[in-house]
């Protein structure tokens, strides 16, 4: 069974930064790729970054770009997120995911919580 784990998220004021990890375990998984997504209250979960391991193509959402980087390490299938410059509507449930290829996302973690306050 493949688990993703997020740690790192909390409560930070508008400008401020935060770190996200992603550690995943359990049987050997495809790990094609490893990525973020977030969640608001009221809105459905989008798509934050992403990073494919193959080719280390990276892609972020126009609305993190120039704000936030991912990076990590395939072998040991760990996934960060550096926010940087947070703003109010980051506020979000985010979400680990991994894929087992080109336009999957078949591993889920739980979430962690990021509140940016004014």
């Amino acid at each position: 069974q493949v688990q993703l784990v997020e740690s790192g998220g909390g409560l930070v004021q508008a400008g401020g930064s935060l770190r996200l990890s992603c550690v995943g375990s359990g049987r050997t998984f495809g790990n094609y790729r490893m990525g973020w997504f977030r969640q608001a209250p009221g809105k459905e979960r989008e798509f934050v970054a992403a990073v494919t391991w193959r080719n280390n193509f990276i892609d972020y959402s126009t609305y993190v770009k120039g704000r936030f980087t991912i990076s990590g390490e395939n072998a040991k299938n760990t996934v960060y997120l550096q926010m940087n410059s947070l703003k109010l509507e980051d506020t979000a449930v985010y979400y680990c995911a991994a894929g087992n290829g080109p336009q999957q996302w078949n591993y889920w973690g739980l979430g962690t919580q990021v509140t940016v306050s004014s």
